[in-house]
């Protein structure tokens, strides 16, 4: 997914490996293993060996998904100098693409020791998770169907940064899997979409004319538009419904008070917010991802009764 903040210059040494791994879009994968981790310590199972395995294995996951967008971007010719949007190491010239395919890789095969861990501790169901995750990163923009160019990024996005990646927390910490958590998942991968939407949204025009057919450019600005608002207004309502279907406390219920406070990010965007102003937007999402996260973990551990740590 995008970063936020627009760079003038091409940036030099860490600054663009920095830029390039889109470190203020990183509370995607942060979020969901927060709110997993709250579950699990509500349910009485948290454990924090595998609670980090799952946020290292998202986390890498969610770099090596960037890294490989800005190479195969940069590759294809899609990250033109007439991009509205941050400056791409790759099509800058910054990193040279030899550099960033090994860097790719290495973050891949890092990846890969979570997953390993996760099934050899938690089941086989996470090197299942691992390998799909570690193809549709990369398939994201590369190959010859990528999953950006043919509108189902945000499908990816909205499954492993959501149901995926809350359910499989969960899971990681005493192997159950539960429909509970894989519903919860729907709203960091509401926000997640919300996140993506926004960068399709402003970089609708140069997607178009490179062939980047995204689901905003297939379905055009005014869906693009409506479907962030709904997705903001699913992560509203998603804590709530699990607190009327599952009796989860109510204090998980703090997510819901921190996503409306971001409301006016979408108002923004449902007045007409365009072009380079729509930073500030991708901004806001990003902050969201993480405050959310943190929300409703702290809701639920706060809340009186919850589980021990194991």
């Amino acid at each position: 997914m995008n970063g936020a903040g627009a760079q003038p210059h091409p940036a030099p040494g860490a600054r663009a490996w920095i830029g390039a791994i889109r470190a203020k879009t990183l509370g995607a994968s942060l979020c969901p293993v927060a709110m997993g981790a709250g579950l699990a310590w509500h349910d009485g199972a948290f454990a924090w060996i595998p609670v980090v395995a799952a946020l290292a294995g998202a986390g890498l996951l969610q770099v090596a998904s960037n890294l490989a967008n800005d190479l195969f971007d940069g590759l294809r010719g899609t990250d033109s100098g007439a991009r509205i949007g941050p400056v791409r190491a790759v099509a800058s010239g910054a990193i040279s693409a030899r550099a960033m395919a090994v860097a790719l890789a290495l973050v891949l095969a890092a990846a890969a020791v979570p997953a390993a861990w996760l099934s050899m501790h938690a089941g086989a169901w996470f090197a299942v998770i691992g390998v799909a995750g570690a193809v549709s990163a990369v398939a994201y923009t590369a190959g010859p169907m990528p999953l950006a160019y043919v509108g189902l990024g945000d499908l990816f996005v909205f499954a492993f940064f959501g149901p995926v990646a809350v359910a499989g927390t969960r899971a990681a910490c005493d192997g159950t899997w539960s429909g509970e958590a894989a519903f919860l998942g729907i709203a960091p991968g509401a926000i997640g979409m919300c996140l993506l939407a926004t960068n399709n949204l402003r970089d609708r025009v140069g997607d178009a004319e490179s062939g980047k057919r995204t689901l905003i450019v297939r379905c055009g600005e005014r869906f693009g538009r409506a479907l962030i608002a709904t997705c903001h207004a699913a992560a509203i309502a998603v804590p709530v419904a699990t607190w009327a279907a599952w009796q989860l406390p109510a204090g998980a219920m703090a997510a819901s008070a921190v996503a409306a406070g971001f409301v006016p990010v979408s108002v923004a965007v449902l007045r007409g917010r365009d072009g380079t102003a729509l930073n500030r937007t991708l901004a806001g999402f990003g902050a969201m991802l993480y405050a959310y996260g943190v929300a409703f973990a702290a809701g639920l551990v706060l809340t009186p009764g919850a589980g021990d740590a194991s």
